[in-house]
């Protein structure tokens, strides 16, 4: 998402706006993305059910998504719908909305650091940074995860770079995700509990687990619940199966029997 913006949305985007008036006929929205152009959701486009009070729906100062149906510049005119947007495309929108708001004011606060105001900041390192990572949220959010080397090698100014970098790393934490799977595990020795611990603390140790946080939790035995939460899927898998192979092997060794499926 770039901060590129044309004078006009195009017909079929998602945009946010604020709701400045309700009427009888339908609601008046201030485009937040476009310099408050306004827009108008008809009646007709607020909801798919029958709307007996317009305000049960929208009320000014609302924050809404909206899908563009129609575009006059030549009139100023712009048609909206919200009952055409999706809830996961409403949750998808505003992330993205919240992103781009977040880039803006780190590189807001980079550029006072550097000496420039933010139009100077933007067109000197923003551009740049959007058209090397697709956003300025996402730039950031790679110089957080890879340090500023990630900025400098796509032809950051070592300086920008560095200083953009300890900028994001104060506001922002490298999202999360966490993979589940279940084990069946058991032993028929006399220590085959103690044995069952030891294949847990190794799996949960082994080489490679600062790039993740691995949990085995006691469901009641024999089955037991594996987590998995890493930066990105690709990672969280490859742990989760390196992990299952650990307990695996160290378990057969002991005359244990091991199985898996992932939730």
């Amino acid at each position: 998402m770039s901060l590129r913006r044309t004078d006009w949305p195009e017909i079929g985007e998602f945009v946010i706006g604020t709701v400045s008036n309700v009427v009888p006929h339908g609601a008046y929205v201030s485009l937040d993305e476009y310099g408050g152009k306004e827009g108008l959701i008809h009646i007709s486009e607020i909801s798919s059910s029958w709307v007996r009070n317009i305000r049960r729906h929208v009320h000014e100062g609302q924050k809404v998504v909206l899908q563009v149906l129609r575009v006059d510049p030549s009139k100023e005119h712009i048609d909206l719908s919200l009952r055409r947007v999706t809830a996961r495309e409403r949750r998808e929108r505003l992330v993205e909305w919240k992103r781009l708001k977040r880039g803006i004011t780190l590189l807001d606060s980079t550029a006072k650091t550097m000496g420039l105001d933010s139009a100077e900041a933007y067109e000197k390192i923003g551009i740049k940074l959007e058209d090397e990572f697709g956003s300025l949220y996402q730039a950031l959010l790679e110089a957080v995860d890879k340090g500023e080397t990630v900025l400098i090698k796509k032809g950051i100014p070592e300086d920008w770079a560095k200083t953009l970098t300890e900028t994001a790393k104060t506001k922002i934490k490298p999202p999360m995700v966490t993979i589940k799977g279940i084990l069946r595990a058991s032993s028929n020795k006399s220590d085959g509990v103690e044995a069952l611990k030891k294949a847990f603390q190794k799996a949960v140790s082994s080489k490679g687990r600062k790039k993740a946080q691995v949990e085995i939790k006691v469901l009641g035995t024999p089955q037991y619940r594996i987590e998995v939460t890493s930066r990105d899927y690709k990672t969280a898998e490859k742990i989760m199966a390196d992990a299952v192979d650990t307990t695996t092997e160290f378990l057969k060794k002991s005359g244990g029997e091991v199985s898996f499926k992932r939730e």
